[in-house]
């Protein structure tokens, strides 16, 4: 009988930066609508601060990812550009360090310098990088898939508490906000829990409660400035 498994790791490249944008999206945005709300704001100021929000935030979302996320590719490709001069020029004594990875491991030493010589003629650069710099495809730096996911996400996270906004009546703008957009970003941190293999209620705590902070912040900051917005 065949033996499967289903691992969660390798959604680690647009997990992060869809749950980093839509938390943003949703956090920020929010934030943003109650802090000018309680700044005794009209609503259609409100509403126009809102949507600025969200278009500002998504680009800044997409160029912010996709600056550090090509940083991070760069430092990748000119580390494996040195791995393979030393390969080309200093073949026995990466054998030797490869052999040492592999002892420190676990194995003994004979064993350790089959492994790696098998692995060298495998694919020697591709080994190293494993191995020695921990690289592998699962964690592969992407920086416009990062920049794409942060960017949509954030717009549609941001869109969510846009929406209430446009539907609440004033009066009770600010509950309504509030109460929904915690709403989402329990269900939010839900899903990427979920997505991601770990507890339902860790992650749903975690991110409502950051959440929660922020517009909480961002409403004292609002009333204490208390400045009406036409």
């Amino acid at each position: 009988m065949r033996h499967f498994e289903f691992h969660k790791s390798h959604r680690i490249a647009w997990l992060r930066a869809a749950v980093l944008g839509a938390n943003d999206g949703i956090v920020s945005t929010a934030s943003l609508i109650i802090g000018v709300a309680a700044a005794q704001a009209s609503h259609s100021s409100i509403l126009l601060t809102g949507i600025a929000g969200l278009v500002a935030g998504a680009m800044s979302m997409a160029a912010g990812e996709y600056v550090s996320v090509s940083s991070q590719a760069d430092t990748e490709s000119a580390d494996l550009a040195k791995e393979s001069h030393e390969l080309t020029h200093e073949p026995e004594s990466e054998l030797k360090e490869l052999t040492g990875i592999y002892i420190g491991r676990g194995l003994s030493a004979d064993l350790a310098h089959q492994v790696a010589l098998a692995l060298t003629a495998h694919d020697a650069l591709g080994a190293h990088a494993r191995d020695e710099l921990g690289m592998s495809d699962t964690v592969a730096a992407k920086p416009l898939v990062a920049a794409v996911a942060s960017a949509g996400t954030f717009a549609v996270g941001a869109a969510l508490p846009l929406i209430v906004t446009a539907l609440a009546p004033q009066l009770y703008l600010i509950k309504a906000v509030t109460g929904l957009s915690l709403l989402f970003l329990a269900i939010l941190g839900g899903l990427a829990a979920k997505a991601g293999g770990a507890k339902l209620i860790t992650g749903a705590s975690r991110v409502a409660f950051w959440g929660a902070l922020a517009m909480l912040i961002t409403a004292m900051v609002g009333k204490l400035f208390g400045v009406a917005l036409t």
